[in-house]
């Protein structure tokens, strides 16, 4: 299956030189000549990539490139800039851009962040493979695997709605031997756990390395919920 991409420029032998380097790694390649009809396009197209130069008339990049995320958080845009310009560049990254490229666009560069834009979106369809609900037992259980972090955000709020709609008494969170988190993971586990707990609903966890249960009871999450070591105890408990 063909990959889209967008590529949103006002000039348009940039657009050709585009179309004829995409071509080539097998992309469905879909243009816009300005910021509003590239926007246009997206909303329609939902590409999973997004080439977008930053001074355009109309609407400029960096306004795309907010219009965009607030679309689809998860889109991966990649900038091009002008040589040296530095401070849009960063404004850009700072606004969750994938990566920067300079015009003259050499092929070096374009590959390199075509490679980190597909390598993002293969982690983020990874991170939804990660996080998995059934119901066992009277409980709903929602399964971690790998590492928890920022990007995993949207993918365990879909699944704590999808252990809502089981209409099940408890909700187990249940890492899994390979699952890990970082600080921004912590954070956003103890959003989750006290938006529970002002909702009334009963969650646990269980499953958790020693070195993970320390990290938790460090943290203050052990103070927010019961932390049982397996499945089993948990559904046991009263």
């Amino acid at each position: 299956m063909e990959r889209k991409i967008l590529v949103i420029d006002d000039e348009q032998p940039t657009l050709n030189m585009f179309r004829l380097l995409l071509a080539a790694y097998g992309y469905d390649i879909i243009t816009a000549a300005n910021g509003a009809e590239g926007l246009e396009a997206f909303e329609r197209e939902r590409p999973g990539v997004v080439l977008t130069d930053i001074k355009m008339p109309v609407m400029d990049g960096i306004e795309v490139l907010k219009r965009i995320k607030e679309i689809d958080p998860h889109a991966e845009v990649i900038v091009i800039t002008g040589h040296g310009d530095m401070d849009l560049a960063i404004r850009a990254l700072n606004l969750d851009a994938t990566d920067f490229i300079n015009k003259p666009v050499q092929r070096v560069a374009l590959s390199q962040a075509l490679k980190r834009a597909e390598e993002r979106i293969a982690i983020a369809k990874s991170k939804a493979e990660e996080i998995s609900v059934e119901g066992v037992d009277g409980a709903a259980i929602l399964t971690i695997r790998g590492s928890v972090t920022a990007r995993s955000e949207p993918f365990l709020a879909r699944a704590m709605e999808r252990a809502r709609s089981l209409e099940l008494p408890r909700i187990i969170l249940h890492f899994d031997e390979s699952a890990s988190t970082n600080g921004a993971g912590l954070a956003l586990l103890t959003q989750l756990l006290l938006e529970a707990r002002e909702r009334g609903e009963r969650v646990c966890i269980a499953g958790l390395s020693e070195n993970f249960r320390k990290v938790f009871e460090i943290v203050g999450i052990a103070k927010l919920v019961v932390i049982y070591e397996s499945d089993a105890a948990a559904l046991a408990a009263p």
